[in-house]
C-alpha cells in the first residue's frame, strides 16, 4: 500500500509533490502572500512496520537554509509527547531536501518543524487562565481574520511587565513558553510567583498571530506582513494585530517586556536586546545585563556566547518591538530566542529542544526577574 500524508488542519503545511509505496517527495507551502516559508506540519498514515522516508524538498530557497543541517524532524503517535526522527539534509539533492527515514510504530505519525501550539489549545489555554484568582482578561482587538488578540492580566504592583508571543507564527516553542509562565504565575503556592505578583502588573499575550498560527505560516500574517516589523507605525489594514497591543501598552506603561521567539539556525537560548536604539540610558541598559547574567546563573538551558550581533549606538530598528518599546517608555525589554534545532550545551538526542524545556525556561525566566526586581 502507498502511504498517505494530509495537511488541511490547523497549522497543517505540506505539499505532496510524489508518492510512491512508502516514500513521499514533498514541499513546503509559503506563507500568503509572502515569499516566506520553513514551517511544515502533517500528517502520514501508513502501516505498522513501514519504512518512511519523506523528503521536503526545495529548501535551498527556505527562509533560512542555515536552518536545515544539524536539524531533526519533530514527530508524534499522539500528539502529546513529542520527539525528534533520523534526519539528514543534502543540500544538493532536489534544491535542498530533508530527508527523515523512520520504521513506523503506528498507523499514524504527526510531523511538524516543531511541536504545534494549535489555536485549540490556545483557547483552552486562555480559558483555564482566566478562571484562575486575580486574572483579569481582555480582548485587545482582532486579527485580520477576525481572531481575537487575547491578554491575561494579574499582579497588583505597579511594575509593568509585558509578556507576548508568537508574533512569527511558525515558532510555536513561544506559545509552550507561554503557557509555563501562565502555570507558574497562578501557581499561588510558588513563592516566586506571589512576590511577582506583589511587584508588579504582568500583561500576557500568549499568541500575537493567530491567522498565521492557524494557517501554517512560518512568519507572517494574513496580508504576509512580518507583524515584527510594524512597531514604529503599525496601521488597520496591515497590522492590526501590533496596533491594538501597542495601544494598550501606551494605556499601560512598560516597564519590563520579553518578545518570546524561536531561531532556526542558532542551536542555543539566548537574547536580543536594544543596545542600539537613540536614548538608551546606562541604567537601562545595566539591568538588561543583569537580567541576562542572572538567568545564566539560573538554568545551563541559557548562555550568552552564542546569539545576534549587537546593533550600533544609535542604528536600532525600530519598526522591532523589543527596541520600540526601549526607546518609546524606557522600558527593559529583550526578544527571547529558542532553538528548533537541539540545546548545543545540554542535547536531549530524544526530544531535542521540546515543549517541556520551553515551559520550564519561562519558570526560570519569571524566578530570575523576581530576584532581579
Amino acid at each position: 500500500m502507498t502511504i498517505s500524508i494530509d495537511a488541511a488542519f490547523d497549522s497543517g503545511n505540506i505539499v505532496v509533490e510524489s508518492l510512491a509505496g512508502t516514500t513521499a517527495r514533498l514541499s513546503i507551502r509559503k506563507d500568503r502572500e509572502s515569499d516566506f516559508f520553513q514551517w511544515f506540519h502533517f500528517r502520514v498514515g501508513c502501516a505498522v512496520g513501514d519504512a518512511l522516508e519523506l523528503s521536503i524538498t526545495g529548501l535551498a530557497n527556505s527562509a533560512y537554509p542555515d536552518g536545515w543541517p544539524d536539524y531533526a524532524v519533530c514527530a508524534s503517535t499522539d500528539r502529546e509527547h513529542w520527539f525528534r526522527l533520523d534526519t539528514r539534509y543534502d543540500a544538493d539533492a532536489d534544491g535542498g531536501s530533508l530527508i527523515v527515514q523512520h520504521t513506523a510504530e503506528s498507523p499514524i505519525l504527526w510531523v511538524a518543524y516543531f511541536a504545534p501550539y494549535s489555536m485549540e489549545r490556545h483557547h483552552d489555554l486562555i480559558a483555564w487562565a482566566a478562571e484562575c484568582d486575580g486574572v483579569t482578561y481582555r480582548r485587545l482587538g482582532h486579527s485580520l481574520e477576525g481572531q481575537p488578540i487575547d491578554c491575561l492580566e494579574m499582579g497588583s504592583g505597579d511594575t509593568q511587565v509585558w509578556l507576548y508571543a508568537r508574533q512569527h507564527p511558525g515558532e510555536s516553542m513561544a506559545e509552550w513558553w507561554m503557557e509555563g509562565a501562565l502555570e507558574k504565575l497562578t501557581d499561588l503556592a510558588d513563592p516566586h510567583a506571589r512576590s511577582l505578583l506583589a511587584k508588579c502588573r504582568f500583561h500576557i499575550v500568549p499568541n500575537m498571530n493567530p491567522d498565521g498560527s492557524r494557517r501554517g505560516h512560518l512568519r507572517t500574517n494574513y496580508a504576509g506582513v512580518n507583524l515584527n516589523r510594524e512597531w514604529h507605525e503599525p496601521t488597520p489594514e496591515r497590522s492590526p494585530e501590533v496596533l491594538c497591543v501597542r495601544n494598550a501598552m501606551d494605556e499601560t506603561g512598560v516597564d519590563w517586556a520579553m518578545d518570546v521567539h524561536g531561531d532556526e539556525a542558532i542551536p542555543a537560548v539566548f537574547f536580543a536586546g536594544f543596545e542600539g536604539i537613540p536614548s538608551l540610558k546606562a541604567e537601562q541598559q545595566q539591568k538588561y545585563k543583569d537580567f541576562q547574567a542572572a538567568l545564566a546563573a539560573a538554568t545551563p538551558d541559557f548562555q550568552v556566547d552564542l546569539g545576534y550581533v549587537e546593533s550600533a549606538p544609535g542604528k536600532a530598528n525600530l519598526s522591532m518591538s523589543t527596541t520600540q518599546l526601549a526607546e518609546r517608555y524606557g522600558a527593559v525589554s529583550m526578544t527571547l530566542e529558542m532553538p528548533f534545532k537541539d540545546n548545543r550545551d545540554l542535547p536531549d538526542p530524544v526530544q531535542g529542544w521540546s515543549p517541556e524545556r520551553s515551559k520550564l525556561l519561562a519558570h526560570a525566566c519569571l524566578s530570575t526577574l523576581d530576584q532581579i526586581l
